[in-house]
């Protein structure tokens, strides 16, 4: 993908100012000058001043011209605030991202508040770029607070994503290689000799992005081996709420379940109903909360890092801060973890 024109200057400009070459106080070229040097419109060259300025490279007088400004406070100055969004506060189906963060965020003297998404509606953007430096956000769900967090990218203010990304936005996203999730639980079940492999949904009316990248690896595994049988994705009967029914209209033996917690209530359904697990039904979940080896029987399921997630978006903020580095999305592998709720089938 080429580079955008004004992003071509706003480079050469802010390389010019870091080699020495623009120092405190030089004036920069002008808009029309901009314009002529690299034969783009006005309105190109002013965008690239507009987020130089923004990024504290410059300060822009009417009537003047652009100014380099003294950075030497700013760089010498440490992130000393983060707030971090979750949508609820210790919600275990969540996991455990502060493990990771913390640690990255006290290693620089900053402190860290930890809080729900209500404190959103307490705030104005203003507020939180005033009071923070950065903001590590769980997206639960993308189209939520669209408004609150395309004020803060107008900002320039440094916002990293968890969990999933909000394509709309410009700001970077961790999150797990949910589609490798999916296809390795299913391929394992097929490994294990299942030729009907269901997909279990936990019955939310739209799926989360991250559920439907997981599917995908599902639908991938199932495609690979020429399975003739698959859960499509709008069926309202792949849940808990109808899980007897579809596992015996369907005659289903293996199950994909899009988190721990689905897999968690089908295994108790189904003991309930009478079967045995994992003679009857082989069970795999997604996330490995700490639940999942507790559960009768331990649950085979996906793990996801969510030591690393934390510690990378930590890490991918700080850094954003104290070097104006805008990272990119990044993607942390997850792993098979093989517990006794699967079990290869009689052939």
């Amino acid at each position: 993908m080429n580079q955008p024109l004004y992003r071509k200057i706003y480079e050469d400009l802010e390389r010019a100012i870091a080699s020495g070459e623009f120092t405190h106080g030089n004036q920069l070229p002008t808009e029309k000058e901009l314009s002529q040097t690299y034969q783009v419109s006005r309105i190109t060259s002013k965008r690239a001043l507009t987020e130089l300025e923004q990024a504290g490279f410059i300060s822009r007088i009417r009537g003047k011209g652009s100014f380099v400004k003294d950075r030497s406070q700013k760089a010498a100055k440490k992130a000393n605030q983060i707030l971090f969004i979750l949508p609820v506060i210790n919600d275990l189906s969540l996991g455990n991202f502060t493990e990771g963060i913390t640690p990255i965020v006290q290693k620089n003297n900053s402190d860290i508040l930890m809080t729900t998404l209500d404190y959103l509606n307490q705030k104005k953007a203003d507020e939180i770029t005033q009071e923070f430096d950065g903001l590590i956000y769980y997206v639960q769900n993308p189209d939520s607070y669209l408004d609150f967090l395309a004020e803060l990218s107008f900002k320039n203010f440094p916002v990293v994503l968890l969990d999933k990304k909000i394509y709309d936005l410009p700001f970077p996203a961790v999150i797990s290689e949910n589609s490798g999730g999916g296809f390795s639980a299913t391929q394992f079940l097929i490994q294990q000799g299942h030729k009907r492999i269901g997909y279990l949904f936990s019955g939310q009316e739209v799926h989360p992005q991250s559920v439907r990248q997981r599917y995908l690896g599902y639908i991938q595994a199932i495609k690979e081996s020429e399975l003739n049988f698959l859960t499509p994705l709008d069926d309202k009967q792949a849940t808990n709420a109808f899980l007897i029914d579809y596992i015996t209209e369907h005659r289903v033996t293996a199950l994909v379940c899009e988190n721990d917690l689905t897999a968690i209530t089908a295994m108790n359904q189904l003991k309930e109903a009478g079967f045995s697990i994992p003679k009857d039904f082989s069970i795999i979940g997604f996330d490995n909360l700490q639940a999942a080896g507790l559960v009768d029987p331990p649950l085979t399921t996906v793990a996801q890092n969510f030591k690393l997630l934390g510690e990378t978006a930590g890490r991918y903020l700080i850094n954003w801060i104290e070097n104006n580095e805008i990272p990119e999305d990044t993607k942390i592998p997850v792993s098979l973890i093989k517990r006794h709720s699967t079990k290869e089938l009689n052939k």
